[in-house]
């Protein structure tokens, strides 16, 4: 494992500091305007500005990467990151910091999108798990160790803020010295949201519940603890271990995932289906805090934790066993386990970098092709859309 990983050490590493940094900012700002007694919608709607600017990050990445490559690009959202996070400490005024949180997660989107283009370019098809995997443990680690600075710096001063803007300008370091081949332009996939909602409706349900749910968690959990009486360090402790089991849970997860998988999607819609359920994440993820947000306001911290149980409810009920048809079920290589985000996590967080420039409006309203649809009823395969990626080790 350790010389499968070896190659990656340096797109490892800037993972890492790019998520030690999103996830102190995510329970800073939470805090600092717990503190002031700012409204718990207002706290809801810096996170799901965050999730917003990662969607229409995938748009604008997409063009940027195609304009001047990837390292370019890469250096530029880092600093252009790095900017708006000093912002926060030069305005207290909050629509400005909802503009800036929305610029962060843009930013950090095309960054996503230049990591996981790397990897996904460069690592062999036997190893591609095991390499992202390695992705996943320095992106979890990064997270958990943003939480703790909160216990060992627990004031919630300016410092923070430059603490995590050094984050960005060092996760430059290792992708502007880097030796590797660049990776090929980004070719884009047709995505077909309606065929998707009529074939994997579940998925699509899973998916967005798990948005909802986590958006709301990452966003909120830290006003909740302070509403219990919980200090800063506790409050870094709590969100770290949740964090923490996150991590723990990849594995047995992904094990499980490719031993009782039902994959009902052909191999060459793939890499259309795996930004499609990406995008239904941001969908969720954006609403959840807004939603946790005003029953909290109107009912109290504890509704949180009700919000939560409300959609994990709805979620054992769409998903239950006798809802599984199978009518769809193809027996070709399955589709691997797919890492939904965190606060920030790599994602894995909003589109797939080789999937059609689309924001989330114009990706909730394209048209299914009628061949397709008519294919569907008559149980037939449906013929490869033009323009389509075949891409059949897609994990």
């Amino acid at each position: 494992m350790r010389n499968i990983w070896k190659p990656f050490q340096s797109l490892y590493f800037a993972a890492l500091m790019m998520l030690i940094g999103s996830g102190l900012l995510s329970t800073y700002l939470a805090l600092r305007l717990a503190a002031d007694h700012v409204d718990s919608l207002w706290i809801g709607a810096l996170m799901a500005a965050n999730y917003f600017g990662l969607a229409v990050g995938g748009k604008v990445g997409h063009r940027l990467i195609g304009r001047v490559g990837h390292i370019r690009a890469y250096a530029t959202c880092a600093g252009i990151v790095c900017a708006a996070v000093l912002g926060h400490g030069l305005t207290s005024w909050l629509p400005a910091w909802i503009g800036l949180r929305m610029i962060v997660g843009l930013g950090m989107m095309c960054q996503y999108m230049v990591i996981e283009s790397w990897l996904n370019e460069q690592a062999d098809a036997k190893h591609r798990g095991a390499v992202f995997s390695g992705y996943m443990i320095a992106s979890y680690l990064g997270l958990v160790l943003g939480q703790l600075i909160l216990v060992v710096h627990p004031q919630l001063g300016p410092e923070l803020l430059m603490l995590v803007a050094m984050c960005f300008a060092l996760c430059l370091v290792p992708v502007a010295m880097t030796r590797r081949i660049h990776p090929a332009p980004l070719r884009p996939a047709p995505m077909e949201p309606k065929f998707f909602i009529k074939r994997v409706p579940q998925s699509l349900s899973t998916v967005l519940g798990s948005g909802l749910i986590v958006g709301s968690f990452y966003g909120l959990a830290p006003l909740y603890a302070t509403s219990q009486g919980m200090s800063t360090e506790q409050i870094g402790l709590f969100m770290g271990s949740c964090i923490l089991a996150g991590l723990v849970v990849q594995w047995p997860l992904g094990w499980l995932s490719d031993r009782y998988s039902n994959d009902h999607v052909e191999s060459e819609r793939r890499v259309s289906l795996t930004a499609m359920l990406l995008v239904t994440y941001g969908v969720g993820a954006c609403i959840g805090p807004l939603a946790a947000g005003v029953l909290m306001k109107l009912l109290g911290p504890q509704m949180l934790y009700a919000f939560f149980v409300f959609f994990a409810l709805v979620l054992v009920w769409r998903i239950r066993p006798k809802a599984v048809t199978g009518l769809h079920q193809v027996q070709d290589a399955p589709l691997g386990h797919v890492a939904m985000p965190a606060a920030g996590s790599p994602l894995s967080a909003a589109l797939d970098p080789r999937v059609d420039e689309q924001t989330v409006q114009e990706v909730m309203q394209t048209p299914v092709a009628a061949e397709d649809t008519e294919a569907d009823e008559k149980g037939v395969e449906p013929s490869v859309q033009p323009g389509a990626e075949v891409d059949k080790s897609v994990s």
